[in-house]
């Protein structure tokens, strides 16, 4: 019976670890903060509400107005390399840049690249 209540703790602080969601099971979106309050409303980059795995949740987000800005910032990153015609609905190709492009950005500047994306976008 204790040995139960042990592993139970065991698992509780397992999923205490692994309950986090992280982008690519690599990078946090814990510390990532939007430093311009006027985009602030408009760059989803928060664990708290959006945090998705991959960049790839088939969400319908131009279904209402301004609805658009409660998809993910890397997701909306991802779309918008799918823009020429041949690039069309490759999203999975389209995700595989986003990795890599993060790892790269991870190796050089030892920093978040989800925080190196959204300051990115801030400063346009």
């Amino acid at each position: 019976m204790a040995t139960g209540l042990v592993t139970a703790a065991g698992i509780d602080d397992q999923e205490k670890v692994q309950g986090s969601v992280m982008l690519f099971n690599q990078w946090s979106y814990d510390g990532v903060e939007i430093s311009d309050l006027s985009v602030e409303d408009y760059i989803t980059a928060t664990a708290s509400k959006h945090a998705t795995y991959i960049p790839h949740t088939a969400g319908r987000y131009q279904a209402k107005h301004f609805r658009k800005a409660q998809c993910p910032i890397v997701e909306r990153l991802t779309n918008s390399l799918m823009m020429h015609g041949r690039n069309n609905g490759k999203k999975l190709m389209a995700v595989r840049i986003i990795k890599h492009a993060m790892e790269i950005i991870h190796l050089l500047t030892e920093q978040n690249p989800i925080q190196v994306i959204v300051d990115a976008v801030i400063n346009r």
